[in-house]
């Protein structure tokens, strides 16, 4: 089965971590109604994953659990070039941003052991802190509200800089410097740099690596025998070929070191393995209830700590977070008041792995309400004329506005074009997706956007000319 096509998601396109819902205080681990599935799910999920592998826009593996046994568990796609090489639920993928629960956990696994504090400043355990960091503590950078730009930004994942290695004080110093972008604890701005100085002090406070100490401390215990972190001298067996699809074609990723990455997002895992891991996550196996309970505890944003805290579909809370790297795309959402959890791991970039999930979660618990029908109202063509342009939406993924016949359109990298559905003269719409973008007032070209669906607003900014 080919790789060709296009991604046909918007939903993919437009959002790096996907919501359902307003944000919650928390979600309780110990509420589980073990939800079943609605009927007919098993077969209504096969159809729905497939076609999007007869499009050739994902290759993968996806898994529905009840309590930890699987529902739906199956594989689409390939696992590499070569035809005969095809994907399996076993085939071993890179996890992206999923890595941030773990590191969250090692924080606070930590932090149960007496060897550091949530509430520690930065400067504690990392002497070359400037003054302008005196502010930001651990907690900050958990919940990614410390200020610390984000590296991607000043550092593409596609750059030379990028294939080569790293010591984590090298990955520090590429932001160390510059202004933080908000008072610490003010705001929220997801910040993989933040990250980055988490694994630094994950280091320093256990006198291990990192990467030996998410192996000796969770992996290893809970029995995760395909998840670890990357390398790129010995590439974890089973792992996949990742695909670039923003051009439309399949092409090899562009390569990275995984001391790139690092502590924000260079681990592997299996779906199995993540199962594995929600199960031992609401057994309070990895940290200590009260730990776990603030992991899960939304600090604002609808973000704990490496995880969104979200209100998902008909009064089912979810905990969730996405992940993405060259050539790999995931997504992890536990359900844990109804013992469900959903598990889509990729092995192509953009591509709709959050879209499948987010199908998936409907099908499980059954078709949401249909909203009233919007009103389209009529934009004046200079209005417009302000929205036009280029927005990046996270590096590497650019959304283009243009105006045709009265109305705006938005177009990602790699994507498709659609229309957005203008309610008023600053705020659009694009139903399918549950996508609103709203502009600021004002003369000239639109700075940015607000982006929002379903959680936790986002800003998007305009690309320099």
């Amino acid at each position: 089965m080919g790789m060709r096509g296009r991604i046909g998601s918007a939903l993919a396109a437009l959002v790096v971590l996907a919501g359902a819902g307003p944000a919650l205080a928390q979600v309780s681990a110990g509420a589980s109604t073990s939800t079943a599935p609605a009927a007919g799910f098993v077969e209504q999920a096969r159809a729905a994953v497939q076609r999007y592998a007869d499009a050739g826009t994902f290759s993968g593996a996806v898994l529905v659990t009840r309590d930890g046994k699987p529902v739906f568990r199956e594989a689409f796609g390939l696992g590499g070039r070569a035809p005969d090489v095809k994907a399996s639920a076993d085939t071993v993928y890179y996890i992206g941003s999923l890595t941030k629960q773990f590191t969250a956990a090692a924080v606070l696994q930590l932090a149960d052991a007496g060897k550091l504090s949530v509430d520690d400043p930065v400067s504690k355990y990392y002497a070359k802190a400037p003054a302008a960091w005196s502010k930001i503590t651990i907690k900050h950078l958990l919940s990614h509200r410390g200020g610390i730009p984000d590296w991607p930004k000043f550092l593409p994942l596609v750059s030379v800089e990028a294939t080569k290695d790293h010591t984590p004080e090298q990955l520090i110093e590429v932001t160390r410097d510059m202004p933080l972008e908000f008072e610490p604890g003010t705001k929220y701005a997801y910040s993989n740099s933040g990250y980055a100085v988490l694994g630094y002090i994950i280091e320093k406070a256990s006198g291990q690596s990192y990467a030996d100490y998410v192996q000796g401390h969770i992996f290893t215990p809970l029995g995760m025998t395909h998840s670890g972190y990357g390398s790129n001298a010995k590439p974890p067996k089973g792992l996949a070929e990742g695909f670039d699809m923003s051009t439309g074609a399949p092409k090899d990723a562009a390569p990275i070191s995984m001391t790139v990455p690092y502590a924000a997002g260079a681990l592997y895992s299996t779906v199995d393995d993540m199962s594995v891991w929600d199960r031992a996550l609401s057994a309070d196996k990895v940290m200590s209830k009260a730990s776990r309970e603030q992991m899960e505890t939304n600090q604002g944003a609808a973000y704990g700590f490496g995880v969104q805290v979200i209100a998902g579909p008909k009064g089912h809370p979810s905990i969730r977070h996405s992940g993405a790297m060259n050539g790999f795309e995931g997504c992890f959402y536990r359900f844990v008041q109804d013992g469900m959890t959903i598990v889509v791991l990729g092995n192509t970039r953009p591509g709709p792995v959050t879209q499948i999930a987010e199908e998936l979660m409907w099908l499980y618990f059954g078709p949401p309400a249909l909203p009233p029908p919007l009103v389209e109202v009529q934009v004046k063509s200079d209005v417009l004329a302000r929205y036009a342009g280029v927005y990046e939406l996270q590096p590497g993924v650019d959304v283009t506005l243009s105006v045709k016949d009265g109305r705006l359109y938005s177009q990602a990298t790699g994507q498709p074009r659609f229309t957005l559905i203008a309610v008023s003269d600053r705020e659009f719409r694009f139903p399918p997706a549950n996508i609103k973008a709203e502009f600021p007032p004002g003369d000239g070209p639109a700075p940015g956007f607000t982006l929002t669906q379903g959680g936790a607003p986002r800003e998007v900014k305009r690309k320099a000319n």
